[in-house]
């Protein structure tokens, strides 16, 4: 994989800034009354008395909405994708039954995904995570319950994003233990969000304008199901 696809594991200033540049974008909306009823209970406890809330939309990529459609439905070929392009944590992806997927970093960031509500350029997710002690440089274990809504269009400059996300910690006990730290953790939740927002998109362009040069590397890494979903996707004649 060639160098231009690499990114440092870590939130540049410049990435910070060019985000902050996007907030004025409207906020993104929760569609409560569209979400299956079995799932509206963890969502509304989630959302109605949240630790943490953020909001933030991603510069705008060159990277078509149909490929970004396809990515998003195959996370297990998305994930693989991440991996060449060396962004960073290096995540893993197993698509579960139920529109529900697992991620983890084999370094102590995991997490479970569950599809809720999906139409064309909305997407809403209910999220179980744990960060383990100091994997992103956090006093302690970290557990928590999210919900993510994820909204993503075609505009004059490009693919464009928006995320929202609610975030509860889980377990009263934790929440106050964590009082001192809440800054911290909003900054750092804040930071790791935006950085992975904008490696979708990115990652997406690359995926785009040179989707051939994933295919070797792919290969080389063995996960049949990846390779599948690729030429299923980017195969001959298929872009």
């Amino acid at each position: 994989m060639t160098s231009r696809f690499r990114m440092e594991g870590r939130v540049p200033m410049r990435v910070l800034l060019l985000t902050a540049t996007w907030l004025c974008l409207p906020a993104a909306q929760l569609p409560l009354e569209r979400i299956p009823a079995h799932y509206k209970a963890p969502v509304l406890e989630i959302t109605q008395k949240p630790d943490f809330t953020f909001e933030t939309s991603a510069v705008p990529a060159r990277v078509r909405y149909a490929t970004m459609e396809k990515l998003f439905d195959h996370p297990r070929l998305a994930a693989a994708m991440w991996r060449q392009c060396q962004f960073s944590p290096t995540f893993f992806a197993f698509e579960r039954p139920g529109k529900s997927l697992t991620i983890d970093d084999s370094k102590g960031l995991r997490g479970t995904l569950t599809l809720v509500y999906q139409q064309p350029g909305t997407r809403v997710y209910l999220v179980d995570g744990r960060v383990e002690k100091g994997r992103m440089h956090n006093p302690f274990a970290v557990g928590a319950r999210m919900v993510t809504v994820y909204h993503y269009w075609d505009s004059p400059k490009g693919f464009q994003s928006q995320l929202q996300t609610w975030t509860k910690l889980d377990s009263a006990l934790l929440g106050i233990v964590s009082r001192p730290f809440r800054g911290y953790i909003q900054r750092r939740q804040e930071e790791f969000i935006a950085y992975i927002t904008l490696c979708i998109s990115t990652g997406g362009s690359f995926a785009d304008l040179h989707p051939e040069e994933f295919r070797d590397p792919i290969r080389r890494e063995g996960d049949p199901v990846a390779i599948k979903q690729f030429e299923e996707i980017f195969g001959k004649g298929k872009k």
